[in-house]
């Protein structure tokens, strides 16, 4: 093929995506036609190859994922708080003993760092209470 036929179908390309907003779906659109005309085809209407490659709808709100179990300790909190066991103030140690309900073991040691960091990313609130003469953190929703 030589250069003029290529210039050409690359002009045809451009033309052919020139109203479309700028982005993935914009470039993705101009190889598709550009392949086309390239390997002989006639140029394909925009709407077509708009249609051929949509862009994934995007989530709306906060649905869960459908990523499968959880495997790490934070995502095992997590799930802890999706099914409202945060909804009233708990301890590390009732944080833990839920864990080992759903069969997920971790010592204490294992468990403070994590819930700390998902207070810093204000998935779950934390407040100093007293309990008995010990004064401890508490977990909740934020």
């Amino acid at each position: 093929m030589d250069a003029k036929k290529i210039l050409e179908a690359r002009k045809q390309a451009e033309k052919a995506v020139a109203e479309m907003s700028d982005g993935e779906l914009k470039v993705k659109a101009f190889e598709v036609i550009l392949n086309h005309l390239l390997g002989g085809f006639q140029t394909l209407p925009r709407e077509q190859v708009e249609q051929e490659h949509r862009a994934p709808p995007t989530r709306q709100g906060k649905a869960p994922k459908e990523a499968g179990p959880a495997k790490s300790a934070t995502s095992r909190i997590l799930v802890l708080r999706d099914e409202g066991f945060f909804n009233t103030q708990r301890t590390i140690a009732e944080v833990r003993e839920e864990l080992k309900a759903h069969g997920w073991h971790y010592p204490l040691t294992a468990l403070s760092g994590r819930l700390q960091g998902l207070v810093q990313k204000r998935n779950l609130r934390r407040e100093r209470a007293t309990q008995g003469k010990k004064k401890v953190w508490k977990y909740s929703n934020p």
